[in-house]
């Protein structure tokens, strides 16, 4: 029985193989033949080539910006930043004042001045200039 059963399976996937040949035959002979896609294929490459060459001549800069070096403005970048750095170095820094923790029933009666730095009195006397 068992030899019976895996027998019939066997025809069956034959048939279906055979099923399968025959469709990919069909297709196969739609697709025209090897020639033709390889020649549709390059047709492609041309046309993306083409494009590529399109979009680099578009990319191109014009005017004034065709004169300006690439590395050249990189560098000075790169010179600005660091004289940027170097000034953010040598500025002094000024640590933040310590809170000092009061017990509730303790509070001071008027609360303690803090020492203004050099941007907030340039703050101040800029909003006394304008009268805010």
């Amino acid at each position: 029985m068992i030899m019976l059963e895996g027998a019939k399976a066997t025809t069956e996937t034959v048939d279906a193989l055979r099923t399968i040949a025959a469709a990919m035959k069909a297709m196969q002979k739609a697709t025209y033949n090897i020639d033709d896609v390889d020649k549709t294929m390059d047709e492609i490459n041309e046309q993306t080539e083409n494009m590529k060459q399109i979009q680099e001549a578009l990319s191109t800069p014009i005017g004034a910006a065709a004169d300006f070096d690439e590395d050249e403005l990189e560098a000075e970048l790169e010179e600005l930043e660091d004289v940027e750095l170097e000034e953010q170095l040598l500025q002094p820094t000024t640590a933040p004042a310590a809170q000092v923790q009061v017990p509730a029933g303790r509070q001071p009666a008027r609360p303690i001045p803090q020492k203004c730095t050099a941007d907030e009195d340039e703050l101040a006397a800029l909003q006394a200039e304008m009268g805010l």
